[in-house]
């Protein structure tokens, strides 16, 4: 997402929690931390996972940003878990689904519920990847969903992380889907 922002020629101010060469510091679930950062900048983009064992934070820290964004629009990319698959049950309530993802997968659809419940005046936006996300080429050709699953006509659902990354910069730039969730894939 990063180097997609600045090939795009926009001003990008990376953040993290530790310090880290060219980041600011400042972590996503403190509202002061969200304030200060946020403050001036047209979009803040979240693309948090808390470490083994913190899934939970993950809707704690959907709450901190809701209130600490104020009128800068946010984008969070969350989880593929509670999408429905052409089966029409969840991704995380498939059969097959890997039981060692259930923690992450539970938190994500909280962290969702958070956003979908929100009655704040906040323009936010909640990306949901596909199944599968792995690094790959830049193609700039993707295409878009709301709740379901995007899969090609072999029944996959992927995207490289370059074009996962062009999706979410095309909706910094031209907003589609605000307020509301939506995914990508092939």
């Amino acid at each position: 997402m990063l180097a997609e922002a600045r090939r795009r020629g926009h001003e990008v101010t990376p953040v993290a929690r530790s310090p880290r060469e060219g980041f600011a510091l400042g972590a996503a679930d403190d509202v002061a931390d969200v304030r200060r950062l946020s403050a001036g900048r047209d979009v803040v983009i979240s693309a948090t996972r808390p470490p083994a064992g913190r899934e939970r934070d993950l809707a704690a820290t959907a709450e901190a940003l809701l209130a600490g964004v104020g009128a800068t629009r946010l984008l969070v990319v969350g989880g593929a878990s509670s999408l429905r698959t052409p089966n029409g049950v969840l991704v995380q309530q498939e059969p097959d689904f890997p039981p060692e993802l259930r923690p992450i997968a539970l938190a994500c659809t909280a962290q969702l519920e958070v956003f979908l419940r929100d009655e704040s005046d906040v323009d936010w936006t909640y990306l949901s990847p596909p199944a599968e996300l792995v690094p790959g080429p830049r193609t700039g050709r993707y295409r878009s969903g709301r709740d379901d699953l995007v899969v090609d006509a072999g029944g996959r659902s992927s995207i490289s992380l370059e074009d996962l990354a062009v999706a979410l910069l095309d909706e910094a730039e031209r907003p589609r889907h605000r307020r509301a969730r939506f995914t990508v894939g092939y």
